[in-house]
């Protein structure tokens, strides 16, 4: 298949796993970039994770998610043949971007470390994702990231529990910074000739996204729990209709204003809810207030009076909505399973490339022994009889 995109003539070898690193790299063979992760003899865990979609081991449905576009090989990095080799792939491939996934003190142990690659091949680029980064050598995963880094303390229900986000947003900002710091190092290094080590932290990441909560808990201000709705501007938040849901986000006083407008909800205008800071005094009060006019009203009723004056409106999807929805689904990317017919819809990344890319279905383990290792003059064969992969 003949890689599109502005990142065509780009290698990555990538030690990946779980996936933090996979939604990198998944991003950068969506842009077109040649992407090869490479696996352990036991292969990637997240093979066996979630329902079994096609009738062989080590293709489960998660797998599936963030590894479309992707060559696949098996590689023993605890044999010194099997680092040796790594450093043949770097060198005989000319890869741009090495990555890893693997635990910092492992680096060295597995010959993954940037002082070896970087004497191989001087101007690659080297990407390591950790909890911690380098000065913490720990097991980490998205949940625990959410706990230790404070996101949990801002989600949920006043006084419920500490509660997980519903989707990996620990390991998709991870990625998501990963694919950043690539494209920076790959604009310096066309600048200086330099490659450069990247080390992304799923800490930081995690923390960075509470920029707009930790100025004011340092300021002494409490920011309480508040569910579906927002702690510092209202009404904003989720609210019942006749028929179902809908999300309303009132974020000034024009759309105030136009939203006391409306046949019923004139009963809105009331003293205390004048100003933002005064509706959010009385947030409890007024999320009845409104209740109760959306009581008699349909979705879709609503949503019409509110787009045409321009008040941010919709009705809350379920994903599975979102697959069905005629807007929605041309931002979608579909692979399919050239063996089993297999069809597999993926979520967009941030921003959809111009031209939407056709990706490969995901690797099987070590699909592209044989093609990869032939182009070192390997036998694919000999070298799992040793061990090796």
């Amino acid at each position: 298949m003949k890689s599109i995109g502005f990142l065509k003539d780009m290698t990555v070898l990538s030690v990946e796993q779980a996936a933090a690193l996979p939604y990198c790299t998944w991003r950068l063979a969506v842009e077109g970039a040649d992407v090869i992760r490479v696996e352990p003899l036991w292969g990637d865990p997240n093979r066996k994770v979630g329902k079994k979609v096609i009738v062989e081991e080590d293709m489960n449905a998660y797998f599936m998610s963030v590894n479309a576009g992707k060559k696949g090989i098996s590689l023993n990095l605890d044999t010194p043949k099997g680092q040796e080799i790594l450093g043949e792939l770097i060198d005989k491939l000319e890869v741009d971007v090495f990555a890893s996934n693997q635990i910092p003190e492992n680096y060295k142990k597995l010959g993954i470390d940037y002082e070896r690659l970087s004497s191989i091949k001087s101007d690659i680029i080297w990407v390591g994702i950790s909890g911690f980064g380098p000065d913490r050598s720990e097991p980490a995963y998205d949940p625990m990231i959410q706990a230790y880094s404070g996101i949990m303390d801002t989600n949920g229900e006043p006084n419920t529990p500490p509660l997980r986000f519903g989707v990996s947003i620990v390991d998709i900002e991870a990625g998501n910074q990963a694919y950043s710091e690539i494209m920076k190092a790959l604009y310096l290094r066309e600048k200086t000739g330099k490659g450069r080590r990247i080390d992304i932290s799923m800490l930081d990441c995690a923390m960075s996204l509470l920029s707009l909560q930790v100025p004011l808990v340092s300021l002494g201000i409490d920011i309480p729990k508040t569910g579906n709705f927002h702690p510092n501007f209202t009404p904003v938040g989720v609210y019942k209709t006749k028929n179902g849901y809908i999300s309303i986000a009132v974020g000034n006083e024009a759309q105030w204003r136009s939203m006391i407008e409306f046949p019923d909800f004139e009963s809105l205008d009331k003293p205390e809810y004048s100003t933002n800071n005064d509706r959010t005094a009385h947030a409890n009060q007024l999320t009845d207030d409104i209740n109760s006019v959306l009581h008699n009203k349909h979705t879709s009723e609503v949503i019409q009076m509110f787009k045409k004056a321009k008040i941010p409106v919709s009705e809350v999807s379920t994903i599975k909505d979102v697959l069905e929805d005629s807007y929605l689904s041309k931002k979608l990317l579909h692979i399919k399973d050239p063996k089993t017919d297999l069809e597999v819809t993926l979520a967009p990344p941030p921003v959809i490339p111009t031209v939407k890319p056709d990706l490969s279905f995901p690797p099987r383990f070590g699909e592209h022994n044989k093609e990869i290792y032939a182009t070192l003059g390997y036998n694919a064969s000999d070298l799992k009889k040793k061990g090796v992969i």
